[in-house]
């Protein structure tokens, strides 16, 4: 077997690679995205190929950071270093991309690769591509999804707990912030972990850490839930569906959400918590995910049969998509307004959403009677009892319980779009509002962010303020301008659209 001597590189690639000298490539007759097994002494490990003629010299192999956790070598270390040969989940991969339907042992292999980082991010594509395109059926997705379960890590918190989720899509959805603690007042114990945003200005773990930390260990998760029913936190170092995360770093660049892929990721979370019942909010509307209502009941329906398949307990909400929820997009106008509302301060739209999908899990866990859910939920909401609750949830996850919304530090530099003519809102931009947030600084800049003055419906005169800019710096705000030029983040009845020269 070729020896070659090790050359460390401080790099970390999100994948198993080692790089080669052009000519020991072609000498071993490997070429790149191609695999070699390395060894030394006892420790063996197979990893993908890069080639360049400059980064190592010939005799050597370059390794990558990532390698070292499970390949312990030095620099100048000697490593034997062979040509391997493909997984055979590559072939299943192959097997979907041709239309085929896999099977449960198939579906795992391909999940357990993609975990032991087995899979180049190529390949994972492919297999993301062939759901995007081909689809799996329903025994597929289940399949998927206890794949991604049995691949990672759960947590039992020895008591029934249940959970809210939405399909995403709508800008400004704080409604998390609302429903933990007006379930978990009402007796129910709701652990919600939550993601940063992907794509959008501001994920629930993002606008939850402006008011307390959101990282946690499993011992402190399960202490909070005992304590008070429920939190708000960050997944991301849970360990909880790593497979899934491997999945969404491949889609984000691709711009796709396969819905086979979609539905293993929410359910595989939730039964990795052992959630027994679960609400689905499905935004539905133009610039939405989900833009029509036959589309959300085949979705909803699908989640459903699913829950049933898994053992979780589905209802679903679809739910007004057309315009952000509330009038703030971004980390911390997102926590102001959802402070604000707890407060009994907030937009109706807020509260009708929230109230609505809290009512639903109360009414699935005997809590409240059939259709008297909402106001239940109302009720403990308009009490008080949820805000003191969140109070409670704040001060456990290490946050001030007595921060006001107004002491929420939101960005200093800003800028006001009026309104160019009389009339009435007649449209607001779903993806013009997420790109001018993100151009803002949003969610890296916890203070960016859009604030809506007008909804669809409202009445304007000229000049009246219709969206308000956020950002930290002067530079963003100006970015967050230009897009705001380009993508017409609302229109108004009346309005002149754009002047086409004339001679």
């Amino acid at each position: 077997m070729p020896t070659f001597k090790a050359r460390l590189i401080d790099i970390t690639t999100g994948e198993k690679t080692v790089i080669l000298h052009e000519d020991d490539a072609k000498d071993m007759v490997v070429r790149v995205n191609e695999r070699v097994k390395l060894k030394k002494e006892i420790n063996k490990i197979v990893a993908l190929i890069d080639i360049s003629n400059t980064v190592v010299c010939k005799g050597e192999v370059g390794i990558y950071e990532d390698l070292l956790s499970e390949f312990p070598v030095k620099d100048g270390d000697l490593v034997e270093v062979q040509p391997a040969s493909t997984p055979t989940s590559v072939e299943y991969i192959r097997k979907k991309m041709a239309g085929t339907p896999l099977v449960k042992g198939e579906i795992y292999s391909i999940v357990k690769d993609t975990i032991s980082h087995s899979l180049s991010q190529l390949e994972i594509a492919a297999f993301l591509m062939a759901q995007h395109y081909v689809g799996m059926n329903m025994d597929e997705t289940e399949q998927l999804t206890r794949a991604i379960v049995e691949t990672g890590r759960t947590i039992d918190f020895g008591e029934t707990v249940v959970d809210k989720h939405s399909i995403g899509g709508v800008p400004g959805n704080k409604v998390t912030l609302i429903i933990v603690p007006i379930v978990a007042q009402a007796g129910l114990k709701i652990p919600k972990t939550s993601s940063r945003a992907i794509t959008s200005p501001s994920g629930t773990a993002d606008t939850m850490e402006v008011l307390a930390p959101v990282n946690f260990t499993v011992d402190e998760l399960k202490k909070m839930v005992v304590d008070v029913g429920g939190y708000i936190a960050w997944g991301g170092s849970l360990n909880l569906a790593p497979a899934d995360d491997l999945f969404i770093k491949v889609e984000h660049p691709l711009s796709i959400d396969p819905k086979s892929q979609m539905m293993a990721s929410i359910m595989a979370k939730k039964m990795a918590v052992g959630t027994s019942a679960m609400v689905l909010d499905i935004p539905t509307g133009k610039g939405a995910k989900v833009e029509d209502f036959e589309s959300a009941r085949r979705i909803g329906n699908d989640f459903i049969e699913l829950g049933n398949r898994l053992g979780i307990k589905v209802r679903c909400g679809i739910t007004y998509g057309n315009q952000p929820v509330g009038h703030t997009v971004g980390p911390a106008l997102e926590a102001k307004e959802a402070l604000e509302t707890l407060l009994g301060k907030g937009p109706n739209s807020l509260i009708e959403k929230s109230t609505s999908l809290a009512g639903m899990l109360l009414e699935m866990n005997g809590i409240a009677g059939k259709n008297n859910g909402q106001a239940l939920a109302k009720d403990i909401l308009r009490s008080g009892k949820a805000y003191r609750k969140m109070q409670e949830i704040i001060e456990h996850q290490g946050g001030n319980p007595d921060i006001k919304p107004d002491e929420i530090p939101l960005g200093e530099k800003r800028f006001i779009i009026p309104a160019p003519a009389d009339g009435y809102v007649s449209s607001i931009s779903n993806s013009a509002i997420n790109a001018i947030a993100r151009a803002a600084g949003a969610p890296t800049n916890k203070g960016a962010g859009v604030k809506l003055y007008a909804k669809m419906g409202y009445a304007v005169k000229k000049d009246d303020p219709v969206l308000e800019i956020f950002a930290e710096n002067e530079q963003k705000l100006k970015c967050a301008q230009i897009i705001a030029s380009r993508k017409q983040p609302f229109l108004i009845e009346g309005m002149l659209l754009e002047e086409l020269p004339g001679f």
